[in-house]
């Protein structure tokens, strides 16, 4: 057997855990047992964001500085427990992928055992009754702060939103790498509608605020803006998970915050004060709880 090997218990689930001294994080020399420490504590906030969606993870094998990849297939070899989802191919061209779906917090160990660092989920779950892709949960705002702004700029464009919107609506979380995402929870309406909304919405903000903000992805006009990526809208796109670490040179979150925080951040003009750690964020969990937990309850539900 490997010394660097170790099989342990989990929620009634036995996991087998390796290579746990492994930096995966050169710079701050955080290694896979503090990646599955972090999750393994953030699990009870983290799954309910990721339960009964088809869940793609980018793994870094040999640690953020090495090669990567995104998997959506769930290996052959993986424990019975493991919930799966089968998602059709994109006009059903080719044949349809087997998703991991992560249910619980044995099956996000698993995952991070593998070195999955990272998680992305789509805008919809899998329920009974519907077709898969369903229609889908929420509209999503990816504020992406272009050459010569950051995420103090989002926050000055999530203040517009929320203005337009409602911020009663609206859930705002880091991207945990240089942006902010805002989430409002829809229901009964098609992804053609989610989508024409989104960009009606986008386009409204940058018709007001030209100097900063931009609608569409063209590199050469966002220098000095913030994108509003409103593409995010369709039913094949994911976007990175609710307390998912991020491959930065530290180990940051993508971590819920408060309309607070957006506030005192677009007014202090500090992006420091929007960027937490894997350490910091489990201080919050345990202070706040889940900023963005009334998103993934029923009852906050809005119409479209």
């Amino acid at each position: 057997m490997s010394f660097d090997r170790i099989f342990t218990e989990i929620d009634g689930r036995e996991l087998s855990l390796s290579n746990l001294d492994k930096v995966l994080y050169p710079d701050t020399g955080f290694m896979k047992s503090q990646v599955l420490d972090y999750y393994a504590r953030v699990a009870d906030v983290m799954v309910p964001h990721l339960v009964s969606r088809p869940t793609t993870f980018r793994r870094y094998p040999n640690g953020i500085e090495g090669t990567s990849f995104y998997e959506k297939h769930a290996p052959v070899k993986r424990p019975e427990w493991i919930m799966t989802i089968e998602v059709p191919s994109k006009r059903g061209e080719h044949e349809p992928v087997t998703y991991t779906t992560v249910a619980n917090r044995p099956t996000l160990l698993w995952a991070a055992n593998r070195a999955a660092i990272e998680f992305h989920v789509p805008l919809w779950h899998i329920a009974k009754g519907k077709a898969v892709p369903a229609p889908p949960d929420y509209m999503v705002f990816d504020l992406d702060p272009g050459p010569g702004t950051t995420i103090v700029e989002c926050c000055r464009v999530a203040q517009w939103l929320g203005d337009r919107l409602g911020r009663e609506s609206l859930f705002a979380k880091t991207s945990g790498s240089k942006g902010l995402q805002l989430y409002e929870r829809v229901q009964r309406t098609t992804w053609e509608q989610l989508g024409e909304r989104a960009h009606d919405h986008a386009k409204a903000i940058e018709r007001d605020h030209r100097d900063s903000v931009v609608s569409v992805m063209k590199k050469t006009l966002r220098a000095g803006k913030v994108l509003i990526d409103w593409s995010q809208n369709n039913s094949s796109k994911t976007t990175v998970a609710a307390y998912s670490l991020r491959a930065r040179p530290e180990p940051t979150v993508s971590t819920p915050v408060s309309w607070q925080e957006v506030d005192k951040c677009a007014k202090n003009g500090n992006p420091d004060l929007l960027r937490f750690e894997a350490k910091e964020v489990l201080k919050r969990v345990e202070k706040m709880g889940d900023l963005m937990a009334a998103l993934v309850a029923t009852r906050s539900r809005v119409k479209i």
